[in-house]
Order: C-alpha cells, then sequence, then structure tokens
C-alpha cells in the first residue's frame, strides 16, 4: 500500500505540476513574470502551494524508490533480468524527475516576489546572494527546468515510463476471464489424440491451427501493449 501511494504521488505530480508548465511558457514567451498572478488573485498563492507541496512529495517519493532500486537491494530490483538498459531507464527517469522538482522549489525560492509554502524554507540558504545573483538562479532554474521537461517528453516514449500513459487503456482492455482459463482448440486436441490413436486419424487429417507466438508477428496488439505498458519492475520474474 505504501508504494502504491507513493506512485499515485508521483503520478498526480507528473500530470498536476505539468499545468504549471502552461504559465512557465508564458513567461518565457512574452517576458512576464508569473502571467497568471494577475488573474487569480489570492487563489493563485494557494494554487503554487499546492503545486511546491506535491514537487515535495514527489521528490520524497522518488528518493524512496531510488533507494528501493540501489541502496536496500531489494531481491527483484537486483535480479540479472534487469541489468543494463532497464536499471540505467529505471534511474535516469527517478534522477531526472528529482532534479526537475527540485529546479521548480529553487526557481521559486530565488524569486524575491515569491512566499511559498516550501521554497520559502529554501530562502535562508539564498540569503548570502544579491538580487542580480538571485535574479540569475531564477533564470537558470527556468532554463534548465524547461529544457528538463521538453528532453523527458522526448524521452518518454523511449523508456518504461511510458507506462504512464498506456496503463490505463491496458487496464481497460485487461481480459476478464479467470487466470489460467484456456479455451479449448479441437484442432490441437484432435493432433494428441492421434498422435496415441493413428487408427483414429482420417487421411486427410488437417494440421492444427496455429496457438502461442512463435516471433512477434505473431503476438497480438494487446501483447505489444503489455509490452510497452511493462514497468519492469521485476515481479513476474520473481
Amino acid at each position: 500500500p505504501l508504494v502504491a501511494i507513493l506512485h499515485l504521488i508521483v503520478y498526480l505530480g507528473f500530470i498536476i505540476i505539468n499545468i504549471e508548465l502552461l504559465e512557465i511558457i508564458v513567461d518565457g514567451v512574452t517576458g512576464s513574470h508569473r502571467a497568471f498572478a494577475p488573474y487569480l488573485g489570492s487563489y493563485y498563492d494557494l494554487l503554487i502551494n499546492g503545486f511546491e507541496i506535491l514537487a515535495a512529495l514527489v521528490l520524497i517519493a522518488c528518493v524512496v524508490f531510488f533507494t528501493r532500486r540501489n541502496i536496500i537491494q531489494i531481491k527483484r530490483f537486483i535480479s540479472q533480468d534487469l541489468n543494463g538498459w532497464p536499471r540505467s531507464d529505471a534511474n535516469a527517469i527517478l534522477i531526472a524527475e528529482i532534479v526537475l522538482m527540485s529546479l521548480f522549489l529553487l526557481m521559486n525560492a530565488a524569486d524575491p516576489t515569491g512566499n511559498f509554502i516550501i521554497s520559502s524554507q529554501l530562502k535562508p540558504l539564498l540569503s548570502g546572494f544579491s538580487a542580480a545573483q538571485l535574479n540569475t538562479i531564477e533564470h537558470t532554474a527556468w532554463w534548465l527546468h524547461i529544457l528538463g521537461i521538453y528532453a523527458f517528453m522526448n524521452y518518454l516514449p523511449h523508456s518504461k515510463h511510458l507506462h504512464i500513459i498506456l496503463a490505463f487503456p491496458n487496464a481497460y482492455y485487461a481480459s476478464l476471464l479467470p487466470k489460467g482459463e484456456i479455451h479449448n482448440m479441437v484442432s490441437v486436441q484432435n493432433e494428441v489424440l492421434y498422435a496415441m490413436q493413428p487408427e483414429l486419424a482420417p487421411s486427410n487429417a488437417a494440421a492444427p491451427e496455429k496457438f502461442g507466438a512463435r516471433d512477434v508477428m505473431d503476438l497480438s496488439w494487446k501483447n505489444l501493449m503489455d509490452a510497452y505498458s511493462c514497468t519492469e519492475c521485476g515481479r513476474c520474474s520473481a
């Protein structure tokens, strides 16, 4: 349950905090500063505070996930099945999330006009910087954050993180039949029967119909969606 809640936090963060990305883009394109603030009034601080709490929770969740994968050495995570790309991919995603959330909070902390619930706790760390230096830190964090988001958007379709998009349709199209239930294939049944009792085999017996998968062309669209929805968590092989 704890891991499920942490995953929910990361998912909500991925979706909701990206709303703030709209303002970040508008600020960059128009040269404005907190373009939505005049229109939202007192609700603006409430909204940003919500984003910051969620960003902090996402950061904590990703640190926990990174620790579980690399430090605690949970058995299924150190399996040889995850060697190479699966392990590197998972760590790259977690590190990217940690960096992006940190940059978002740092950007708000360096903003002298902002006084938000989480980033305000970071302001003492920046107290030794001049106004010009704070402006540079804020702009640098802005650029790194936006470039990181765009890089992550391009990386996502090539990574296991694609499951954040495909998990819902994959669950929707999941089979509701009991696990292990197999539909009888008469042609295969007859093939076994004829092998045991050749005298029953007709002279023009047809070859049994194909079943299972020998190569990728034998996979259904649902099989392929399953593959693209895989989180590479190691549970199936464990």
